[in-house]
């Protein structure tokens, strides 16, 4: 094995971040993430065309549900790509190997873990989104198959962000596509082919997110050299595994506000009626597209900045910043220009019930707006997962919570569903201005003596 250099030779560790690099990363995982929304919006159309506003509310709250039980083990995707990169940047081939073996064994128990307690889980998660009595039934049906997919699913987020932060895009969106693709396809055939319903849709989860597993463990195995796995002992190293999990507590904290932002939206879009909450539940489908649309940068700012802290870089991270935001921002325009030529008629083959359908055409501005107002925090996000500034990134989340819900408060009284929607934007605005006001000042602190 090539023995790593050290921070304390930066010479040996420069890099120069170009728009190619930048490209190199984004490009590949744009495509393989916005397969991800994709097999959404083919999940609301099959089961919107059976006809019945409470399974499509029963689907959307199912999935909060699961991003909920999922968001504990998130940092198996981010926190792996930042602490792989930053190992990539030092050329610790030893280190590389040992946090993607640490990711899996917690994946493996967590997963086990959400399947055990898949029934208060699921309970709280009804008790706090409510909804009609349809509805949650609806719900109970989807979820109660699609808990068998977490061991699975949580492997993926593992191996996926291991890729990414070796820079390796190109494999990492051959398991994208492979995943939601093999989805898609059996969501369809389930649930039209088959008549399924609600079950299909879940249970082609459950199939896809194995099938992606097995293919994403012969890639990595196919990719490491004979004999080149680390021993146990350096696996279970405790001041790494310390790092890792102080890294992961604060993504953990981090993701759950997020996902309590949605779940919220979500709850307060069910007090509204089922056909309400169907119609926001289709339109946050639309912000859902823009987060991933997005993170395709977002995933590049992650693996540059985290190679370049890794290396004590500042020149290179001082570009990804550049860069990464550049790109971000023309990209965020096409987006909301193409919701907002395009979104009426999305709306229409999503939705066959009227009353719904109108409620989207109406409410469709605030998906045209959510590209320009979050693509700050989406950058930043990857930015500060790649540093493993961690603390400062969950900070700055629940600042951003607290104005959220205090905006709901003050604007829903006063423009109803229309409130709800602002106040989500301010949300996202937020984020995105105190993560680039604190970004200046870390950057500082982790490079002061390179």
């Amino acid at each position: 094995m090539t023995r790593p250099a050290t921070i304390n030779d930066p010479s040996k560790l420069a890099f120069t971040v170009t728009h190619r690099s930048v490209l190199a990363v984004a490009v590949p995982m744009t495509l393989g993430y916005l397969s991800t929304p994709l097999l959404g919006l083919v999940d609301m159309a099959v089961i919107g065309r059976l006809g019945d506003a409470a399974l499509l509310g029963g689907i959307a709250m199912g999935g909060i549900i699961f991003d909920l039980a999922f968001t504990s083990f998130n940092f198996l995707r981010s926190g792996t790509t930042g602490l792989t990169a930053q190992a990539l940047g030092a050329r610790n081939d030893v280190e590389i190997r040992a946090t993607l073996l640490r990711a899996l064994i917690i994946a493996a128990v967590g997963g086990l873990a959400i399947i055990a307690l898949h029934v208060p889980v699921r309970e709280a998660g009804l008790w706090f989104l409510g909804g009609s009595s349809e509805v949650q039934a609806a719900t109970v049906r989807y979820y109660d198959v699609r808990i068998f997919s977490a061991p699975f699913l949580l492997a993926n987020y593992a191996i996926l962000g291991w890729l990414i932060g070796l820079g390796r895009a190109g494999t990492a969106l051959v398991l994208q596509l492979f995943l939601n693709s093999l989805n898609i396809v059996l969501s369809v055939w389930f649930v039209i082919g088959l008549g399924w319903s609600v079950e299909g849709v879940a249970l082609a989860t459950v199939f896809s997110e194995f099938a992606a597993m097995v293919l994403g463990l012969v890639l990595v195995i196919a990719g490491v050299k004979r004999g080149a796995w680390p021993s146990l002992a350096v696996v279970f190293d405790r001041r790494l595994l310390m790092r890792m999990m102080a890294v992961n507590r604060d993504i953990m904290i981090r993701s759950f506000a997020l996902l309590y932002a949605y779940a919220f939206f979500m709850a307060r879009s069910a007090d509204q009626g089922d056909a309400m909450l169907a119609a926001n539940a289709v339109l946050e489908k639309f912000v859902v597209v823009s987060g991933y649309f997005l993170d395709g940068l977002a995933t590049a700012a992650e693996q540059l900045a985290g190679r370049a802290v890794g290396a004590r870089h500042r020149p290179a991270f001082d570009r990804t910043l550049k860069l990464t935001a550049l790109w971000s921002f023309a990209l965020a325009g096409g987006l909301a220009g193409v919701f907002y030529i395009f979104g009426p008629a999305m709306i229409a083959f999503m939705i066959t019930v009227p009353e719904v359908r109108a409620l989207g055409d109406t409410y469709l501005i605030w998906a045209v707006m959510t590209p320009l107002l979050g693509v700050l925090a989406f950058q930043m996000d990857g930015v500060f997962i790649g540093a493993t500034w961690s603390d400062t990134m969950r900070n700055m989340m629940l600042i951003s919570l607290a104005a959220y819900i205090a905006a709901y408060y003050i604007l829903f009284p006063l423009l109803g569903n229309h409130g709800l929607w602002l106040a989500l934007e301010l949300f996202l605005g937020i984020r995105g201005i105190t993560l680039l006001a604190a970004c200046r000042k870390r950057a500082a602190r982790t490079f002061a003596d390179a």
